[in-house]
């Protein structure tokens, strides 16, 4: 069995939809384990220590977006890092509209798990039993109509190692519980 961690963060658009109970009980059916959970009011060092201003992220996700603009015949007149930027407030600011719910789940394989359940980043994309698909339509092409980031419900983490780095940014050591599920026996 490869245990280990996985940060979730269901955020304001999912809170304000009453979504939480949903997703928790969505990833504890699969036999992963609960052991942390917080809702919070996200602050600004909380967000900027999340989406971390990384050169190489900011450029990939710029790139992406401008070229979702080409495809629609819009030329942006910026660089990849500039555009990425303005990806990464918008991010932000949304993070911080409002109330959130951080999670850490534990269990076999949890990150691949983790981005299963809550499916592509475009919800209208989205395999329609994931979080996403089943709850969402939003897409790229409304989200840039609107000027504002994809409403994605959920932040699933991408990696065991940026899992364990999104942990620290919302939870302190002491925060994570560990304990034995009555079913484990039956799940692994």
């Amino acid at each position: 069995m490869l245990e280990e961690r996985t940060f979730i963060l269901v955020k304001p658009e999912g809170m304000q939809r009453g979504l939480a109970g949903e997703i928790i009980r969505r990833f504890e059916r699969t036999g992963l384990k609960l052991v942390a959970a917080k809702m919070l009011q996200a602050t600004k060092e909380q967000v900027s220590n999340h989406y971390v201003d990384d050169i190489e992220w900011l450029k990939s996700v710029g790139e992406k977006t401008i070229k979702s603009y080409a495809e629609k015949g819009i030329k942006l007149n910026e660089t990849a890092e500039e555009r990425g930027r303005k990806v990464r407030n918008m991010l932000m600011d949304a993070l911080i509209s409002g109330p959130t719910l951080a999670l850490v789940f534990k269990g076999n394989d949890a990150v691949f798990v983790g981005r299963k359940l809550a499916g592509s980043t475009e919800p209208k994309k989205a395999d329609p039993a994931s979080i996403r698909g089943m709850y969402s339509t939003d897409s790229y092409e409304l989200a840039d109509k609107m000027n504002r980031p994809v409403k994605t419900i959920l932040h699933a983490s991408d990696t065991p190692d940026n899992a364990e780095k999104e942990i620290k940014v919302w939870f302190a050591e002491n925060e994570i519980l560990d304990y034995k599920r009555a079913d484990a026996a039956s799940i692994y």
